[in-house]
């Protein structure tokens, strides 16, 4: 009865387009009100106290903030500019280009949607000047953009590592490998693709060394962002959460100081920007704590747990249908909420199955980061379609080469967990 209201209300709170965190929070108060047996109305306020009341959960408003005066600071653009030095020179240069870019603006971000604006607005345009399809150009910058949840600092691992209370820190190293190599598949497939265009211009630019180092000068001071957040988590001189702090001091001093991008009459704007995507963010995260303790004291976790594994008793089928689930609800609901509502109900789970929950995390945050891609939710379609003024409909069907690409490589980093554990093993 219990799991019953909760769930139907929470349906049917989402289909009247209620904001999802005033769907967790309703659903769990109506669950209160009208069930015998469950707890007094009290515990959904102290939950949402003890939800807020969290350290590490202060790194969320601090590195949307830092990605915001990045964003606005000039660096995505030089961002493009050195990774068009490096390789622009190449046939179909800057196909790679669009991507190691969305790979470097990820380590600055930590945001899928802010990657694939960042850098398709740089890309797209000059993509279509020398031959590339703006229906390509969106396609693969939005496939790209997922990159930006899974090189660190990533917001959605910053989330499950608060969830599951595991380390935030072996979280980040866990998804470089991985996201790595989702760059080198979104190549690789771009490459595929294009090997028989006559369209593109055999370059767009000529390897110059002197050109790369000036590239390189005027980009150092965005480079250098994941090496002094990344090697002052690492090195123990700062927590996760004081690098989101040293990150928007970092950006906000470059941006206004030096790159000279961001003017001081800009500031109201980007700070009520940033504000609004980090209280939409938090009231999520502190309803979500109220909700998940009252599955958890209806032993819905439990009972789903126990459901699952009674389906097979091959681990390697379980995992599929843990991935199949997840995709089917990243395509439907949005990272954020889909990471703190399915942690405490999946994790038991993929724990009892023996997977670590660092690989897990890895797993679940991947399965959501192909969400951004698919229809109908598709942030990232929706973000590249208003910059590339191609159909939804259009891009759906571009991005299908890209979207198998990413199903191999979930299966083998949901396989072979040894790919997302190699470096925390290290640390």
């Amino acid at each position: 009865m219990l799991a019953a209201t909760i769930f139907i209300s929470l349906f049917a709170l989402l289909l009247m387009s209620v904001p999802i965190g005033i769907c967790l929070g309703l659903a769990t108060m109506i669950a209160m009100l009208f069930v015998d047996g469950t707890p007094p109305m009290v515990l959904l306020a102290r939950s949402v106290v003890t939800g807020a009341d969290s350290f590490p959960l202060i790194a969320v408003p601090l590195f949307i903030l830092a990605g915001d005066f990045m964003q606005h600071g000039g660096m995505s653009r030089r961002l493009v500019s050195f990774a068009n030095a490096l390789i622009g020179h190449i046939h179909s240069g800057l196909a790679y280009v669009n991507v190691l870019a969305c790979v470097f603006f990820a380590a600055i971000s930590g945001s899928s949607p802010a990657t694939v604006a960042a850098i398709g607005s740089n890309m797209i345009p000059e993509m279509e000047k020398v031959g590339y399809s703006r229906r390509f150009s969106g396609a693969l910058t939005a496939s790209s953009g997922m990159i930006g949840v899974m090189i660190p600092p990533s917001i959605p691992f910053i989330i499950y590592g608060v969830t599951a209370e595991v380390s935030i820190g072996k979280l980040f190293l866990a998804g470089i490998i991985p996201g790595v190599l989702f760059a080198v598949m979104f190549m690789f497939v771009a490459r595929l693709l294009l090997r028989n265009d006559t369209e593109i211009q055999e370059s767009t630019t000529e390897f110059s060394t002197v050109g790369v180092l000036q590239s390189f000068r005027e980009s150092i001071w965005a480079l250098l962002v994941p090496v002094i957040i990344l090697g002052g988590i690492y090195s123990g001189v700062f927590t996760p959460t004081e690098a989101g702090a040293v990150a928007v001091v970092y950006a906000a001093v470059i941006g206004i100081f030096v790159y000279g991008d961001i003017r001081l009459r800009d500031l109201p704007n980007i700070l009520a920007g940033s504000a609004k995507t980090s209280g939409t963010i938090l009231v999520l995260v502190i309803m979500a704590t109220a909700f998940g303790r009252l599955i958890t004291l209806a032993r819905i976790p439990a009972e789903l747990s126990a459901s699952i594994t009674s389906l097979s008793d091959n681990p390697i089928i379980i995992l599929l249908l843990i991935n199949l689930l997840l995709l089917v609800i990243g395509m439907f609901m949005e990272t954020i909420s889909s990471i703190i509502i399915m942690t405490p109900i999946l994790l038991p789970v993929a724990t009892a199955l023996g997977v670590d929950p660092i690989a897990f995390g890895v797993i679940l945050t991947v399965n959501l980061a192909i969400g951004f891609c698919t229809p109908p939710l598709g942030v990232n379609l929706f973000v590249a379609s208003s910059i590339s003024g191609v159909s939804i409909e259009q891009l759906s069907k571009a991005i299908l080469p890209f979207f198998v690409g990413m199903i191999i490589l979930l299966m083998l980093i949901t396989y072979v967990p040894a790919i997302s554990l190699a470096l925390p093993s290290l640390w």
